[in-house]
């Protein structure tokens, strides 16, 4: 029977070099990194663009929507300003302006003789 591999061919063969119809398992095993290295750089960058949000969750509900859309722009738009700003808006936490105005205006209606907080005028649905 004849020798089934070519004469041309050396002796010792790099491991990652298979013969016909075996399995290639360097290829296998390159497939599965690459696979779990785009999911795991994937996972990573969402996780760090999702930073802005997760800070401004302990904010008002105008600055989470805010953020939520300067980081939704950044993402898509990939322009890091916007994520910048983002982390930026999230970091300040913006003054409280309209509770000592609305003290005012309580304190005005009172010193105008109205009821402090006038109870809204009810419909009635009429009766059949």
């Amino acid at each position: 029977m004849a020798d089934p591999t070519n004469g041309l061919v050396p002796e010792h063969l790099p491991f990652f070099i298979t013969g016909p119809g075996q399995t290639d398992t360097l290829f296998a095993i390159i497939a599965i990194f690459v696979v779990v290295a785009v999911l795991g750089i994937g996972v990573f960058y969402l996780n760090l663009h999702s930073i802005p949000d997760r800070m401004a969750h302990k904010a008002n509900h105008t600055q989470l929507q805010l953020i939520g859309i300067l980081t939704l722009i950044a993402l898509l738009t990939h322009n890091n300003i916007f994520w910048v700003i983002a982390i930026v808006i999230a970091a300040i936490n913006p003054p409280d302006v309209v509770s000592p105005l609305n003290s005012m205006a309580r304190s005005l209606r009172r010193l105008s003789g109205e009821p402090a907080d006038p109870a809204p005028a009810k419909e009635t649905p009429p009766h059949v």
